[in-house]
């Protein structure tokens, strides 16, 4: 099937092309804006000339596309806008009034909110922020919809200070959010009647359900899988059971997405086929279709994904109902452009969103791939056949973007599909019953032992598998190359599947080689490569020699420091760790260096050195500055925040340099 002779295909890759462009290189919004226009006005031009048929016109349409791509990125961003909060001048007193859009997963320590910016001292602006508010001064946590009057300072976020750390700041830039503020319970005023939107609804309503189900007779660990199946809450999931779901490859039920409401969507059709039979029965059975799908998000929270979700199968659902096949990808990339377009064109650089095009399209192609290869005539048969081969056309689309994300791939996959997937809709329809049954206070109480006990089968039967750690393969290093890479052996060995010719078999083997070319190439760079490394670690010290694939970790908390370097070590492909305590003195390409700890113990050093405080010492900075004369001075997270502050204007009054591993991030030792 030559998928690029379908318009639908063809726009949306181009509009992918154009959202692309706008966020690598992204122009001033009214240029964009002006490009925009011209371009549709020579569209225009040659429609109405009839001139609809040359190269000249299709030429124009696609980059019509391509523009209007930029100019959606463009728009969407709020802070190329004048009135963007950040470009309104502000103070530590300025006084901002917000309206918090969406709750975030809390951690241990605070709870994270976006909020939307609505003015800046009584001027009207735009954008969202970052709100973050810490649990132990918070006295009431704050809901969807709320606003708030505050005064506190806005600040920009950072990125990562360590190698390979996760990009927090990236993460969140592309979300259109480049600012964050912390807030205690003395810096805000809660308004009252805060205007009422959509999502605080379901939000509202979401919580409604969860607490009804809270007074139900649910296991701890049933419950918080319920929460998360079925409403999209997975805070309350137990780091364990969920390491469990993520070993056993069955990560994805825990998140109501594409995999949820296409099962919620198949169990609809099933349950109004027999309106079929009535007059305009299909269109009555599509439109009810639709209400319940977009119902079923309501109560799940109206959340980004399940908004993604719901977009995409509604267009799934009206390819059903033309029961054309041929159009699935045609409507599979309707959906993306109406999506991309529409809801929010953020959404391409979001994983889920990259995973569950990635699944759906693979369903599409490599389904039918699979049942021509083998149709068996026993129906039990060919049941399972079929549930195997949608898992495996699935976790082949994804495959590259989770090693990419994840570097880890759950070789038991098809098992936990096998067993759950298939019990999914049972499991999905019997969850929903119940919470209307709760709403309503009539929830039977054998119906609420037998759910209790299916969620905690389905629990011992994902953590079985995940104790098969034999079969989870960890650690799997997987950049960028590697993924645009992978993807194209992947279609290729599909296209040499389907089609075996010479030349499909050779550009297979093309990108074998090139894949493997590449693989190599990076495994020589990581045994060549050799570096000196401080990291940054709140109350910890952390310093890495590394030689090749050998890693040395000189620190004073190993269980801290093993978690910090996890990611280090994928990246980096490190074979072998080896960790020690960490010395008062190193010598390093001729240079010394000397670590002064809490003892505050120094030594006069006749050549050039430098200075590495740990641990808070209690020295006076000027004396030992004039003292030893050190050519820098380096502190890392060990040390106390007041302290990095007199050391830093000491070694400013001094002239000597002043490197802190919490401003300035990891520090790299020249060793050539």
């Amino acid at each position: 099937m030559r998928l690029l002779a379908f318009v639908p295909i063809k726009g949306t890759l181009l509009l992918i092309l154009g959202i692309l462009i706008g966020f690598f290189f992204p122009l001033p919004l009214e240029y964009c804006f002006g490009i925009l226009l011209v371009s549709f006005a020579i569209l225009g031009y040659l429609f109405i000339r009839k001139d609809t048929k040359g190269s000249r016109f299709e030429i124009m349409a696609g980059v019509s596309v391509i523009l209007l791509g930029m100019f959606s990125y463009v728009q969407y961003q709020p802070i190329h806008y004048d009135h963007h909060f950040s470009k309104i001048t502000t103070t530590d007193t300025s006084q901002l009034h917000l309206k918090i859009r969406e709750t975030l997963k809390p951690n241990a320590y605070s709870q994270n909110y976006i909020a939307s910016v609505l003015t800046v001292d009584n001027k009207k602006s735009v954008g969202q922020l970052l709100v973050n508010q810490p649990l132990d001064s918070a006295s009431k946590l704050l809901t969807v919809d709320q606003e708030l009057v505050v005064r506190s300072t806005i600040s920009e976020m950072h990125p990562p200070v360590n190698p390979h750390q996760f990009d927090f700041k990236k993460y969140m830039e592309r979300n259109g959010v480049y600012h964050s503020l912390k807030l205690s319970d003395e810096d805000f005023v809660s308004l009252p009647h805060p205007s009422r939107t959509l999502i605080g609804y379901a939000q509202e309503i979401r919580s409604d359900i969860i607490q009804k189900l809270k007074k139900e007779n649910f296991g701890t660990e049933q419950l918080s899988i319920i929460q998360a199946l079925l409403l999209g809450e997975r805070a309350n999931i137990s780091e364990e059971t969920y390491s469990n779901y993520v070993d056993a490859g069955a990560v994805h039920i825990l998140a109501v997405s594409g995999l949820h409401v296409g099962i919620l969507l198949l169990l609809i059709q099933f349950l109004l086929k027999p309106m079929h039979s009535i007059p305009h029965g299909k269109k009555i059975s599509l439109l009810l279709t639709v209400l319940f799908l977009w119902a079923f998000a309501f109560i799940a929270g109206l959340s980004p994904s399940i908004i993604r979700a719901c977009a995409m199968f509604t267009f799934v659902a009206y390819a059903m109902y033309l029961n054309r096949p041929s159009n699935s990808f045609n409507i599979l990339a309707l959906s993306m452009f109406f999506i991309l377009l529409v809801i929010n064109p953020n959404l391409l650089f979001q994983v889920g969103f990259q995973m569950s095009y990635a699944a759906v399209f693979a369903i599409i192609w490599i389904f039918p791939l699979l049942q021509r290869r083998w149709y068996p005539k026993n129906r039990t048969l060919r049941y399972l056949w079929q549930l195997l081969s949608v898992s495996i056309a699935a976790q082949l689309g994804v495959l590259p973007i989770s090693l990419f994300y994840f570097h880890q791939f759950p070789g038991l996959f098809f098992v936990a599909n096998l067993l759950i997937v298939p019990f999914l809709g049972v499991i999905l329809g019997m969850g929903i019953c119940i919470i209307f049954l709760s709403l309503l206070d009539i929830a039977p109480s054998p119906l609420i032992s037998v759910y209790n006990m299916i969620i905690g089968l389905m629990n011992r039967i994902v953590g079985w598998i995940a104790d098969q750690e034999t079969f989870v393969f960890k650690s799997i290093s997987f950049d960028s190359v590697q993924l645009l890479l992978g993807y194209l052996l992947i279609g290729y060995l599909l296209y040499a599947f389907s089609k075996t010719n010479y030349k499909h078999l050779m550009l297979f083997l093309g990108f074998l080689l090139m894949f493997q070319g590449y693989t190599l190439y990076q495994e020589y760079e990581s045994d060549n490569l050799q570096e000196i490394l401080l990291l940054h670690q709140i109350k910890n010290s952390v310093l890495l020699d590394r030689k090749g694939k050998n890693l040395h970790v000189f620190t004073t908390d190993t269980t801290n420091a093993k978690r910090l370097i996890a990611n280090y070590g994928v990246q980096e492909r490190i074979t072998e760790t080896d960790y020690f305590p960490i010395k008062n003195s190193y010598l390093i390409n001729g240079t010394s260096l000397q670590i002064i700890d809490s003892s505050g113990v120094y030594l006069p050093m006749d050549s050039s050195f430098k200075i590495l405080l740990t641990v808070s010492p209690k020295i006076n900075l000027e004396r030992l500055i004039l003292e030893t004369k050190p050519t820098e001075i380096i502190a890392d997270g060990s040390n106390y925040p007041s302290f990095i502050v007199s050391w830093k204007a000491t070694c400013k009054k001094y002239d000597i340099p002043f490197h802190y591993t919490g401003e300035m991030g990891y520090y790299a030792f020249d060793i050539k």
